[in-house]
């Protein structure tokens, strides 16, 4: 049931039909039928009496109300993302963690770029959470990394410089280029089962090159540009624990210079959502 309120939201303003449903989650015809009745009965979801299309019901409105008071690190998250996108004509975006996963719970494209897909669920594995982990328990950085790599020691230790160089900066630098995160991303959704056992080593390990290869160096060059995906940095909860992420998407060629300065500008931004 929460797989097709998600999947209504995740559409907007886009209505879905039926087969939609049916198509998109898997489901059989007899048991989306009985999620979207009772969806519709209790008013999270709604039927357009005419071209029979479902969209998110009004019920949802008294939840997204008590949103604001109920998660204020959460609003005040969100807020910064869209301050940030104005500011820097970037795409921004606000990121937690449940459990194995990360979601895209806000996106912020500035007028500038598409709209992004909140409601979307990465894995929490190398090359992705950097900026989770790095301020992670010990325990759950063994964790992080041994679902990117396995039993390879080697790829292990250059994660593990990954983490603490982050940590020292303050703020995680993705330098991958789009068409390399998109990939990471692919190889990312491939089942941690049902795949021969050489074949799952050789995607872990691509994963943790993905990881690599988009880690910024502290010897750059300061004005020599490189392309950037994302620059993000933690919010802290009343524990120290991170709580969520704020990272803005510049999909361009940076120099070391205006890395730095974008990235010190997201840490006082979430430094101080923490602190309030």
């Amino acid at each position: 049931m929460l797989d097709v309120v998600e999947l209504l939201a995740r559409r907007g303003t886009d209505p879905l039909r039926f087969s939609d449903v049916v198509r998109e989650l898997g489901l059989t015809q007899a048991t989306t039928h009985a999620i979207l009745a009772t969806l519709c009965d209790r008013g999270w979801a709604s039927r357009d009496p005419v071209d029979k299309t479902y969209s998110l019901g009004p019920a949802l409105a008294v939840v997204a109300a008590r949103m604001d008071t109920a998660r204020p690190l959460a609003h005040a998250a969100r807020t910064a993302a869209l301050e940030l996108a104005h500011e820097f004509g970037y795409a921004a975006s606000v990121v937690e963690r449940f459990g194995d996963s990360l979601v895209i719970t806000a996106f912020e494209d500035g007028g500038r770029q598409p709209g992004g897909a909140p409601g979307d669920r990465i894995r929490y594995a190398p090359p992705f959470g950097v900026a989770f982990a790095a301020w992670d328990t010990d325990e759950e950085q063994r964790a992080w990394i041994e679902r990117g790599t396995a039993t390879n020691s080697a790829l292990a230790r250059r994660l593990e410089d990954v983490l603490s160089r982050t940590r020292d900066r303050g703020f995680d630098v993705d330098c991958t280029t789009p068409a390399l995160t998109q990939a990471a991303q692919v190889v990312g959704t491939l089942p941690s089962d049902g795949l021969p056992a050489h074949v799952r080593e050789i995607t872990d390990q691509l994963l943790v090159e993905f990881t690599t290869i988009g880690f910024l160096s502290d010897d750059a060059a300061p004005r020599r540009a490189q392309p950037v995906a994302t620059i993000a940095a933690p919010v802290f909860d009343h524990r120290g624990r991170v709580a969520m992420i704020v990272a803005v998407h510049p999909l361009q060629a940076l120099t070391r210079k205006r890395i730095d300065s974008i990235g010190r500008r997201i840490v006082r931004v979430t430094t101080a959502i923490g602190g309030a």
